[in-house]
């Protein structure tokens, strides 16, 4: 049996993407907003312009400011900034959400002050509710147009994941399912720290060749970081892990590919920080991940490199240095 309805919590560019695309099935759809005045301009202008410019929102799209209100739905989905999701979470907990509602977490990052996956977050706030995690190479303003794009969900039910992956599939929205959770999670929290390294390329105006290079090594240690934290390898070269870590390393739209292009031009985070609307979730996540590395003994040059450009005040010409003077190796080591 399909859903009958669904609520979105969290009114991003992500949050209103998701919301455009379940109400373009003809699902009625409720989406909770943090600000008033972002409800009322939802519901009366059918826009989002702050986080979604240029896109006409369905009229069937309701947004609310009341946690209880869209607790009333048949699936949840949740997708607020990883900062902000525990507690948003436990709002949410104690608003009235039936038993037995899934949750579907298409935040991609990892909670802060833990290391832990979002969808274990969840699980822990609501142990009555089945949690899948949705990710894949999906930029909103892309997926909110209708650009065909694809993307993949996980749960550790396969009939769930083949519920969700069947709700959310639309003739411009192809989705996949698989049974691991924690790989499509990591896949699409940690693509935006290697994002942020290829941005820093750019702006260093190393060229092509070096972004390649780039991107094919940061795949490699996203595997190797990946499957230590429980992921399952070969989720990682797919949509969740190689086909959002290409779109994010290289397309016009990537908050973090652009954070990083900041970056490598010369400007310090605090003030890149400053000057941004949305969430570079990359950042926090780079912070976090690092920490996990360490507590794992997993070798991350790249990660590291990045958490010391964004929180130790390195330069990104002087990380560069110290990534090509590292001892050369096979590449048949690639990914372990």
């Amino acid at each position: 049996m399909s859903f009958q309805s669904a609520s979105v919590i969290g009114a991003g560019g992500w949050g209103s993407a998701l919301a455009q695309l379940l109400s373009s099935r003809g699902v009625p759809v409720t989406i909770w907003a943090h600000e008033p005045a972002q409800v009322e301009e939802i519901n009366t202008s059918h826009t989002n312009k702050q986080f979604l410019p240029g896109v006409e929102l369905n009229a069937g799209i309701r947004a609310t400011a009341s946690l209880e209100d869209a607790a009333r739905c048949d699936l949840c989905v949740v997708v607020p900034p990883s900062k902000f999701l525990p507690a948003v979470a436990r709002q949410l907990g104690t608003a009235g959400m039936k038993s037995g509602v899934p949750l579907v977490c298409c935040t991609k990052g990892l909670a802060q002050d833990t290391g832990k996956l979002l969808t274990d977050v969840l699980s822990d706030i609501f142990p009555s509710n089945p949690v899948a995690a949705l990710s894949g190479p999906n930029h909103a303003e892309e997926v909110a147009r209708g650009t065909p794009a694809a993307a993949v969900v996980a749960a550790d039910d396969h009939d769930l994941a083949a519920r969700i992956r069947d709700f959310f599939n639309t003739p411009t929205f192809r989705i996949y399912s698989v049974d691991d959770v924690a790989g499509v999670e990591l896949g699409g929290a940690l693509k935006n720290i290697y994002a942020i390294a290829a941005g820093i390329s750019d702006g260093l105006g190393l060229g092509d060749n070096a972004k390649a290079a780039l991107v094919t090594r940061s795949l490699a240690e996203m595997v190797r970081l990946g499957t230590k934290l429980g992921g399952q390898r070969e989720t990682f070269y797919g949509l969740s892990g190689l086909g959002d870590l290409i779109v994010t390393c290289f397309s016009k739209h990537s908050r973090n590919r652009g954070v990083g292009e900041r970056l490598g031009r010369g400007e310090r985070w605090p003030d890149i920080e400053k000057s941004m609307v949305m969430v570079a979730e990359g950042v926090p996540t780079a912070h976090t991940a690092y920490a996990e590395a360490r507590k794992h003994g997993v070798d991350t040059p790249l990660l590291d490199t990045v958490h010391a450009v964004l929180f130790e005040d390195l330069s990104p010409r002087e990380g560069l240095l110290r990534l090509l003077s590292r001892d050369t190796r096979s590449e048949k080591e690639i990914g372990q």
